[in-house]
């Protein structure tokens, strides 16, 4: 038995990983990743002598996936919790604190977006649900398309944007409410009678679980133990030209012949092997846009005046280049104890590409000066460290839900052939968990 895994993110490692489980030892596991390491938007490297990551760094604890197959991987002893500070938001040449009880900055009431925006918004916010709300049940918009009618612009740019830009390197007019808000989605087709009602609705309980968990060492202590424990053949630098039927089986060029392929692979990628097996299923996923970004990680001085909190995200329209700062060292009591005050700047939106063709020295620039604007003095990193990441963040646009079903069917048939990756149904870390998991269920079952 021969199975081949093309990418090798954390999706094709958790695929393989679930394929040895399921397949026992005799099975062939190939993985094939085009560049030259494994853990595709997953990265760590050492700055200041200690492990930092320069991708996600952290994951949703209060969803399953990554902490059980932590114990099952035996790390558990390195999850981490942040120390429960709250970021700011930067907006109008100063920082807000981060208004609560909101959905992905939707906000339930005027009361959690004061002092954020005008007072004619927030009249406009309390209005809300005395105007008829347009809702099509099952039917899909974007998020700032519906929240710019509900509650008007300034919630759009000001509370709702630096949330989804931190989430999907987009805009909330670059995002579906389906697929970005499912419980408000849920709560709009249920018959919620304005958006205000909705999102009162669909805000999860309240919770003494944190609400983000992250990994001590950083993400390569996941990574080495899904590799240990898959062990899969590995081959880096090789990328998977086309993907064929045979009489037996499939062909994977330049693997040879396999019994069953995962594709573990982005959009694009996945829609160019289709193409020749199932050319429709390969139209909708080749019609999912890409959003590329960057981080610089800066290592500063132990004392730099860094405000309280876990970071800072930047609304829309700001002077600022930067679109958010990771506070590493305010967020994480475990990173709080190094020699150096550790933040991350990102940058790049969906439809703005232009700080991606920076250089590293200039982006080292911007996020410096940037930095230094929000804190309102000088600063001077240490180290700087640039990690691009083009095309790293599908974008769930309007009826992406819809589109994923219909990938779904038009491959259902096709014995053998199984999909995982960040553009399925969630870009985080245990979602894209969850699609491997789930893509190495279907092969193990139809091959056992």
């Amino acid at each position: 038995m021969r199975v081949a895994v093309v990418g090798g993110g954390i999706s094709g490692l958790v695929a393989a990983y679930r394929l040895r489980m399921a397949l026992g030892l005799d099975a062939e596991l190939v993985l094939v990743e085009r560049s030259g390491r494994i853990g595709g938007i997953l990265r760590t490297t050492d700055i200041a002598g200690d492990p930092v990551d320069l991708g996600a760094e952290a994951f949703v604890g209060r969803r399953p996936e990554i902490p059980e197959l932590m114990r099952e991987l035996g790390i558990s002893e390195q999850l981490v919790h942040p120390a429960g500070r709250r970021p700011l938001i930067w907006s109008e040449g100063s920082g807000h604190r981060l208004p609560e009880d909101t959905l992905m900055g939707i906000p339930s009431g005027p009361e959690a977006v004061e002092g954020l925006v005008d007072a004619q918004t927030l009249a406009r916010i309390a209005d809300e649900p005395n105007r008829p709300l347009r809702w099509e049940r099952g039917g899909d918009t974007s998020v700032g398309a519906l929240v710019a009618d509900r509650f008007g612009e300034q919630v759009v740019r000001r509370s709702v944007d630096p949330l989804l830009g931190g989430v999907y390197a987009g805009t909330a007019d670059s995002i579906g409410v389906r697929a970005a808000l499912p419980t408000l989605a849920a709560a709009l087709d249920g018959g919620a009678s304005s958006l205000t009602e909705a999102v009162r609705n669909a805000l999860p309980p309240k919770s003494n679980t944190p609400v983000f968990g992250g990994i001590r060492d950083g993400y390569r202590v996941l990574l080495d133990a899904l590799r240990a424990a898959a062990n899969v053949k590995i081959e880096t630098d090789t990328a998977a030209t086309r993907l064929t039927r045979t009489a037996a089986g499939w062909q994977l060029d330049p693997v040879g012949p396999v019994d069953a392929v995962i594709l573990a692979t982005p959009a694009p990628v996945t829609a160019a092997l289709l193409r020749d097996i199932a050319p429709q299923a390969a139209d909708i996923a080749g019609g999912i846009e890409l959003s590329s970004s960057a981080v610089v990680a800066l290592a500063l001085p132990r004392d730099a005046p860094l405000p309280d909190n876990s970071g800072i995200l930047v609304a829309t329209g700001e002077p600022l280049r930067a679109k958010a700062f990771t506070l590493s060292s305010r967020k994480w009591p475990h990173l709080a104890t190094r020699d150096v005050a550790l933040v991350r700047a990102s940058f790049g939106r969906f439809g703005d590409p232009a700080p991606l063709s920076w250089s590293d020295a200039d982006l080292i620039t911007a996020a410096t000066e940037d930095l230094s604007t929000v804190v309102d003095a000088p600063l001077c990193p240490l180290t700087a460290i640039v990690q691009r990441w083009p095309g790293g963040l599908p974008q769930y646009a309007p009826g992406h839900t819809d589109r994923i079903a219909a990938l779904r069917n038009t491959i259902a048939d096709l014995d053998g052939i199984a999909v995982a990756g960040a553009y399925l149904d969630g870009v985080g870390v245990p979602a894209c968990a969850a699609s491997g998991t789930a893509a190495a269920t279907r092969i193990a079952d139809q091959l056992i």
